[in-house]
């Protein structure tokens, strides 16, 4: 259903930020440092990835800070395009990586409501049959005529997330989701991402929480530096991932 089929993603660290007359001067007498400024530093985020994922599976993926995670969802969400290699899906995808980023912030949570949906691909009529579950899972009835940049990244994040999941993907991206909102909130999320999984989705989901990852998923992907470590059954690698953690902690 997923085909990840050698993927490099390398972006470009060369870039300036700042410019002055006097650093133009310096510049200008010093080659070593006019060279030095006009090198271009490359970092590898993805190198050489390689995966696919069968329709109903649910795959977690692990790993350190930097090591990649997040860059991968975007690629197979077509948010990036690799430098190197391709990704094919086979099915509609509903990503949840940076919850809200589709708000306009001077739009009420009722006017977001309809232009995330629409990002999101969904008709006017969906968003009108679904927009009372939509408030109900949200909590935010009583805020919803309040601009979303008044809102709180709990709240922010509690609105994304009841318009992305008012249908059942195919296909779900997921960046940290369980996580957002409050407690109570938090266990509401993990029983929608149950009953999603239950009904077929498929989905590639990235935690820190190792607990969380063994409780939904059905296989793992470990990524260091921008690289596969392992593939596996979820235990096995979430057990030999945290022995690595640890093992790392004590040098």
């Amino acid at each position: 259903m997923i085909y990840v089929n050698h993927v490099s993603m390398k972006f470009n660290l060369g870039i300036e930020k700042g410019f002055s007359i006097k650093q133009a001067f310096v510049n200008f007498f010093d080659p070593k440092i006019r060279k030095k400024k006009t090198e271009k530093k490359y970092f590898m985020a993805l190198n050489d990835v390689n995966f696919h994922i069968e329709p109903g599976e649910v795959v977690g993926l692990i790993g350190s800070n930097g090591a990649g995670k997040s860059t991968l969802l975007k690629v197979v969400s077509g948010v990036l395009k690799p430098t190197k290699g391709n990704v094919q899906v086979n099915g509609a995808i509903s990503p949840m990586i940076e919850l809200g980023a589709g708000f306009d912030q001077d739009l009420t949570a009722r006017e977001n409501i309809y232009l995330n949906g629409a990002i999101l691909g969904y008709s006017k009529k969906l968003l009108d049959d679904k927009f009372e579950d939509i408030v109900e899972f949200s909590e935010l009835r009583d805020f919803l005529d309040v601009p979303v940049k008044n809102f709180s990244s709990g709240m922010v994040a509690k609105l994304a997330f009841s318009i992305a999941t008012i249908v059942n993907p195919e296909i779900l991206i997921v960046d940290e989701i369980l996580s957002v909102g409050d407690i109570k909130f938090q266990e509401k999320s993990k029983n929608k991402m149950m009953e999603l999984i239950k009904g077929g989705t498929t989905v590639l989901y990235v935690s820190h929480s190792i607990e969380s990852i063994k409780e939904l998923c059905t296989k793992v992907i470990w990524i260091e530096h921008g690289q596969i470590v392992k593939i596996g059954p979820t235990r096995k690698i979430c057990d030999e991932y945290f022995e690595a953690q640890i093992g790392r902690g004590k040098k």
